[in-house]
């Protein structure tokens, strides 16, 4: 595609990307096939294609409306359309720059304004978020739906985070407490604790580090997203270079939307010649906690060693959602469900999953309509082999499905977790 960029953008770090970006695009529309927005709309201005086009158009010059930053704004940035694409077209980067021109040049109506800085300022502090949570699950029938079944059950998020043994171990990786999760799901950390201390893992938790920028980021407020990454560079830095406790030999994330974000560190910060070096090193050293425990595989099946009595008709039927920021983002694919199987778990088939659930950060709240209309096809399909539970890897998308459905949602770590102990017992 060829490309005109205008000149307040041609010559800065950001219009040479996204020239860059614009040129590696042949309009082929494969990646429209696996948009869930155009699949939704049928528009194509709801797809990458019409996207791209939407942003190059702003890039040259061409005049912005409300009606371009709402095509922008539905978009799920679920990355499906880039494991599609057949050029390798580097959409989702596009997109943050679109976005972040955009932001300046349309204003937005004053309730939307009002609504993102609620979510930007509450969601990623997690004082606030818990004593939101504790006064929402108090007034939920007088909540607007879309917040109200966001709310975990009264009894789900003062559950007691269980201990883990405190014993030092020699290998030590870190953890962000991450914000979201923290508050809704505290035993999501606390058993991946548990299972890497088995491991002889220490799971350090960095309270200090706050949130990892994810969600201010994808609301558009970038500044403020890039001081949110560089405050958990500066939280972690001294144990990846062995000040604390000897040193780290890696960053284990639990939500694999926060991993996403940790891992493009080293590209967001690139031009900021402070952390530019120590934000490549963090990206480098970010493992899905799925890629830790496979990586332990050997350790993990003496831990999960089934007796002979346990026929696969006695095991728990699970469907995982893989979320696109574990299988489009950071491409990892087929690890959780070999865990869980290694576990004695039954993966039930889910038909089309590869397409987002609608939750995508805040997109459930800024977007009601087209996420819940997601949410119902995904709970559908994952419905379909009679699962007795849902497992997924991110935060987001397990308190999303949770909203509508009566199966329990959990994270993936709790099964596994559950079945050691199950084990030891026997």
């Amino acid at each position: 595609m060829q490309t005109n960029l205008a000149d307040f953008i041609r010559d800065t770090p950001e219009g040479r990307e996204a020239d860059a970006i614009l040129r590696s695009c042949v309009h082929c529309g494969f990646c429209n096939a696996t948009c869930p927005t155009y699949q939704l709309l049928g528009d194509e201005l709801d797809g990458p294609r019409g996207r791209i086009y939407l942003i190059k158009q702003m890039l040259e010059g061409f005049p912005v409306t409300r009606r371009t930053q709402n095509h922008l704004d539905r978009c799920l940035s679920c990355r499906s359309c880039e494991t599609t694409c057949p050029s390798g077209v580097n959409y989702h980067r596009l997109l943050d720059i679109g976005r972040g021109v955009i932001e300046q040049r349309v204003p937005r109506p004053f309730v939307e304004r009002m609504t993102r800085y609620t979510l930007y300022t509450t969601i990623p502090n997690p004082g606030i978020l818990k004593n939101a949570v504790n006064i929402g699950q108090l007034f939920r029938p007088l909540l607007p739906t879309a917040l109200s079944e966001k709310l975990p059950d009264s009894a789900a998020s003062q559950r007691p985070r269980v201990g883990r043994p405190a014993a030092p171990r020699q290998r030590r990786m870190i953890a962000l407490a991450s914000c979201g999760q923290a508050s809704l799901t505290p035993n999501t950390a606390a058993a991946a604790g548990r299972v890497l201390d088995r491991l002889g893992i220490e799971m350090v938790e960095l309270e200090s580090a706050g949130c990892c920028g994810a969600l201010r980021y994808h609301l558009d407020a970038q500044q403020q997203a890039l001081d949110d990454m560089r405050r958990v560079i500066d939280a972690c830095w001294p144990y990846i270079e062995g000040i604390h406790s000897g040193g780290v030999e890696a960053i284990v994330m639990t939500a694999s939307g926060c991993g996403l974000q940790v891992r493009a560190y080293g590209e967001l910060l690139k031009h900021d010649p402070a952390y530019a070096d120590k934000a490549a090193r963090i990206s480098a050293l970010t493992l899905d906690l799925s890629e830790v425990l496979a990586a332990e595989r050997e350790g993990l099946m003496e831990l999960l060693q089934l007796p002979a009595k346990d026929s696969a008709g006695e095991r728990r039927r699970v469907a995982f959602h893989s979320p696109c920021t574990l299988q489009h983002g950071q491409k990892i694919r087929g690890v959780v469900e070999s865990l869980l199987a290694a576990a004695g778990y039954v993966l039930t088939p889910v038909v089309d999953a590869h397409l987002c659930c609608g939750s995508a950060g805040t997109y459930s709240i800024t977007q009601p309509e087209l996420s819940k209309r997601l949410r119902d096809n995904k709970l559908a399909a994952l419905s379909e082999g009679s699962p007795d539970v849902f497992v997924t890897a991110n935060i987001g998308c397990q308190t999303h499905l949770q909203s509508g459905s009566a199966i329990p949602v959990r994270h993936w770590i709790e099964l596994i977790d559950e079945r050691i102990d199950e084990r030891r017992d026997d």
